[in-house]
């Protein structure tokens, strides 16, 4: 997937310079316009909006000349360097839009100067930021050698970094400015996610039940909707001080009956589709080496002791075996959804595929039902079963259980690949985000073990360095409304077992059957609900104590205040800007506690710091990444280092899409081709000329 042709910098900041130079002879002109205090905010805005494109111009160039070193190769251009470079231009775009808008329009009777010098101040703030990070970045690209991404022996750089990234202000990248950097067909959708979670997160905690709290919110949504700024700074608050318990709760909405049973609707129709949980116990597999030797695998014990593995099975067509009693005793729902009476549904043979899946969520949320929608896509175009493994979850369940529930899930297919539609000849392991990591560790310890190899992994946006080392992807952190480092940080810790407390999860239940609880309490909640936003909108002082009356100019005014009285903590390597310059800064500092834990240098748990005879005789690994991705780096680097070693590896960057994109099909023509490349890569490791592997017979 190539990269558009990259836009000629010199020409959008001499643009910059021009319509700004038109704006302020316009405003302060022999005819001077009677818009009052308006007027003197947008012309002290666009004043500042040209001494930081004046000042940003020659680091754009520097960028520009060198970033090419740390592309993964000539042909896939993307890095974290290029990525900023391109945030700042789209940025730079909006604002000589508006300002040409200003500058044609003032004169109408219908302009109104208001709103439009509020859109200018924002994007004022953005520029202010993206300048600081283009100088953080700049001393990234110093301290570290050339083509390395990552500052991995600069422990004090990385902490730097985290307590920089606590102190900036951020919400401005919420309000109006948010998703600027994106597609144009994403911006809606993330408009929703911010609103629904500053809904939900100020009604979170109030005794509500889950998906009664979800109803609550989108009650009160609608002064975040009216008002971006006030929703900039409370999705600033949320981001940065809330809980684990919440974002689980948050994204885990995503799991009702209500969502889900719209994604069905849009979704591929399959035959087969249903959970099972599978007992505890021991396995043997044939060695790989010898397979007239066999290998002993115990069941997940970590933490509890030995427990089930849940998995979910999806198949677009009935085969052989899936309808076997021995499967459909495992079944968690009775009688399984089988489309076995209706009499067009004719059972398909075996098929020689399985493609395994491990689903995203940062480890702490979310099962197999949320990525439903594109595993029955996968399961159509590919004509393959789906085997997916609902992991237990963090912050309960931490590293090593879920990779020992995925390994085990693994040894069970391959013993049992004829129960589930499949000779097996080729098996493919996919997985997103969390779930990639686990593709490349569940293939280091079939490898360590001894045991038959996955064929090849496709692996998507996968996060391969679960630490808070810096990298110039990473800095996206500031700006991402969908992994800021505050929720990044929370899940990596809540993974190694930070604050880990032993709670066995309890026999059959899930966050299907929490929800289905709340359901009962929906009506209740709605007219609490309505009668909460009736009354939010009657007294301004509910609205944590901001009043929605609060000009945009006030704001404004506060943040650049902030600039000059918030100070950095100290450390061992201080960040410093150029004299004169300083960026904003938010009114109270984020929570973000820097991974230090021994566990995430563990290989398996960050395989990017694995020893290369660990990686070595890891099957293909097709690595799929998105340019605006905070964990982008994660990807070129993992994938520079396999290259490196010799082993068969390939990466694709998408372009103008953020963190978790296969979970947003058909939202535009870029997530349509991202999940076609996703697929043409499983179709690879399917197709592939190497001898298949012989028939595993069952133990």
């Amino acid at each position: 997937m190539r990269e558009a042709p990259e836009m000629d910098h010199k020409v959008v900041f001499a643009t910059l310079e021009k319509v700004c130079q038109d704006n302020i002879s316009v405003f302060c002109g022999p005819s001077r316009l009677p818009h009052g205090t308006a007027v003197e905010r947008l012309v002290t805005c666009v004043k500042q909006i040209q001494e930081h494109g004046r000042a940003l111009e020659p680091i754009v160039t520097s960028f520009t000349a060198v970033y090419h070193h740390y592309d993964f190769d000539a042909q896939t251009p993307g890095n974290g360097y290029r990525t900023l470079v391109k945030v700042l231009e789209a940025c730079l775009l909006h604002i000589i839009h508006k300002a040409r808008y200003i500058a044609s329009s003032y004169s109408n009777p219908f302009f109104r100067v208001d709103h439009n010098t509020s859109e200018m101040e924002a994007y004022c703030s953005a520029l202010c930021q993206l300048r600081a990070l283009l100088h953080l970045a700049q001393q990234l690209i110093n301290d570290n050698d050339c083509g390395q991404l990552y500052s991995l022996q600069d422990e004090d750089l990385s902490r730097s970094f985290v307590q920089e990234y606590s102190s900036m202000h951020k919400a401005c990248f919420y309000g109006r400015c948010l998703g600027f950097q994106y597609s144009p067909s994403i911006r809606p959708f993330l408009q929703t996610v911010v609103i629904s979670m500053v809904s939900y997160g100020e009604t979170y905690g109030k005794q509500q039940s889950g998906f009664g709290t979800a109803a609550l919110s989108l009650l009160t949504s609608g002064k975040y909707v009216i008002d971006p700024e006030l929703r900039g700074a409370e999705f600033e608050r949320i981001t940065q001080n809330l809980d684990m318990q919440f974002w689980k709760s948050f994204w885990n909405l995503t799991e009702s009956g209500l969502l889900s049973g719209f994604n069905r609707i849009a979704s591929k129709q399959v035959q087969v589709n249903f959970t099972m949980t599978v007992p505890p116990v021991t396995l043997r597999l044939p060695l790989a080496s010898d397979p007239r030797l066999s290998v002993t695998v115990s069941p997940p014990i970590a933490h509890w002791g030995p427990g089930p593995v849940h998995m979910r099975l999806i198949s677009y067509e009935l085969r052989e075996g899936q309808d076997s009693e021995e499967l459909l005793v495992l079944s968690r729902t009775k009688p399984p959804p089988i489309s076995t009476h209706l009499p067009w549904v004719q059972k398909q043979p075996r098929s020689p595929w399985l493609l395994i899946h491990f689903h995203g969520g940062g480890f702490v949320a979310q099962t197999s039902k949320s990525h439903e929608n594109y595993l029955r896509s996968w399961s159509k175009e590919l004509n393959v079963p789906v085997l997916s493994v609902d992991y237990s979850l963090s912050p309960e369940a931490p590293f090593p259980r879920a990779l020992e529930e995925c390994f085990y899930a693994y040894c069970w297919a391959l013993n049992n690949c004829h129960l589930l539609g499949s000779t097996a000849e080729r098996v493919c392991l996919a997985g997103d985000s969390a779930g990639g990591n686990l593709c490349i560790t569940v293939s280091m310890k079939a490898i360590s073990t001894g045991i038959r190899i996955p064929d090849g992994i496709m692996a998507a946006y996968p996060a391969t360095l679960l630490t808070t080392d810096a990298s110039p992807s990473r800095l996206l952190t500031l700006i991402d409304p969908l992994l800021p480092l505050g929720v990044l940080t929370k899940c990596i810790n809540a993974y190694a077992g930070i604050d880990y407390q032993t709670v066995q999860p309890a026999m059959g239940s899930s966050t299907l059957s929490t929800l289905s609880r709340d359901t009962a309490m929906l009506l209740s909640d709605l007219t609490q609900g309505a009668s909460n936003w009736i009354q939010s909108f009657l007294d301004p002082r509910r609205t944590s104590g901001r009043s929605l009356s609060r000009s945009s100019s006030q704001r404004q005014t506060e943040t650049h205040k902030m600039s000059n009285q918030a100070s950095v903590p100290n450390s061992g390597a201080q960040l410093c800007y150029p004299q004169g310059f300083e960026p904003l800064r938010s009114e109270c500092l984020a929570m973000v506690d820097p991974t230090s834990c021994p566990v995430i240098k563990n290989p398996f748990v960050s395989p990017l710091l694995a020893p290369n005879s660990m990686l070595k005789g890891l099957p293909p690994v097709h690595i799929v990444a998105s340019a605006l991705d905070a964990l982008l780096d994660d990807s070129v680097m993992f994938a520079k280092k396999l290259r490196d070693m010799g082993q068969p590896v390939s990466l694709t960057v998408a372009k103008d899409l953020p963190h978790g994109f296969l979970s947003l099909p058909q939202l535009s023509k870029e997530t349509d081709v991202a999940a076609e490349v996703c697929i043409a890569r499983i179709r690879e490791v399917f197709e592939q000329e190497h001898p298949p592997h012989d028939l595993v017979e069952e133990t």
